[in-house]
């Protein structure tokens, strides 16, 4: 049977990710202190120096260069983010009036859609009067996803701009492939987001909100890179608030097991 880890990265020690089903691993990114039972991209080969432009993208430098030969060819590597987590189900409304916890609906490694699936994707963005290339223009203030396809070869230079195109989006960087899929992809990735990032640097672009702007390139590419596959299916998510991420409430309980009468999640985006 095929293993699966997701890793979930966070740029601080919340309390919260120790609470989590086994298969959730978390790593740590940036300059902070984490505790020893977690993962930490400042161990092993790392492009830490980039975490502030690229995100949590530099932690799946980390799982590529560091941990990709604990995993068989049919195994699954995912990701996840401190406060997203993936769901057992994919849903268009928020569930409502059910005495289950959080923890109960999280993703569980025996849904049968790993049976026949080679990728799981985020439940998309399906923006109503603009394209994915406008979009990115009317948020970044720049012609940078535009300038960003110079630094591809063909046929992804084109099958990428086709992409940017539609108005559909798998967003937030958030994945569960098979092993060879995550190789890949990181094998086209990060030369071209290093491209990119000089690009970036040399223009001046790198600051204030795009600061992380190869991050936001990224979650582009990633959307793109993941939808050429035929066996691949996607799954809703939920983005937890201050409540869950606050340490005096991890300190008391496991607020993961809290059975709520009225649900915030599935995270659903609608533009």
């Amino acid at each position: 049977m095929s293993k699966m880890q997701i890793f979930c990265t966070s740029i601080k020690p919340y309390s919260l990710l120790n609470r989590m089903p086994e298969y959730i691993s978390p790593l740590g990114l940036g300059d902070a202190d984490f505790p020893k039972n977690w993962m930490n991209e400042k161990k092993g080969k790392n492009i830490k120096h980039l975490n502030k432009y690229y995100g949590e993208i530099s932690g799946f430098y980390w799982v590529w260069k560091n941990k990709i030969n604990e995993f068989e060819n049919d195994d699954f590597i995912g990701f996840c983010h401190y406060r997203k987590f993936w769901l057992n189900y994919t849903s268009n409304e928020k569930s409502k009036y059910s005495y289950r916890s959080l923890f109960d609906d999280l993703l569980n490694p025996l849904n049968n859609i790993f049976k026949n699936k080679d990728v799981i994707q985020v439940q998309p963005i399906v923006y109503k009067n603009r394209n994915l290339f406008e979009d990115f223009k009317i948020i970044h203030k720049n012609d940078m996803l535009n300038k960003s396809l110079n630094f591809l070869d063909e046929p992804i230079k084109s099958n990428f701009s086709n992409s940017l195109r539609t108005n559909t989006m798998f967003p937030l960087n958030m994945f569960i492939v098979r092993k060879s899929f995550f190789i890949a992809y990181c094998e086209t990735l990060f030369p071209w987001l290093e491209r990119c990032t000089q690009f970036c640097e040399e223009n001046n672009l790198l600051k204030s909100y795009n600061t992380r702007l190869p991050a936001f390139l990224a979650e582009r590419f990633t959307s793109f890179w993941f939808s050429q596959f035929d066996r691949r299916h996607y799954l809703s998510y939920a983005r937890v608030g201050s409540f869950f991420l606050s340490e005096k409430v991890n300190n008391l309980i496991n607020p993961l097991k809290i059975s709520f009468t009225s649900r915030m999640y599935p995270t659903i985006h609608k533009y």
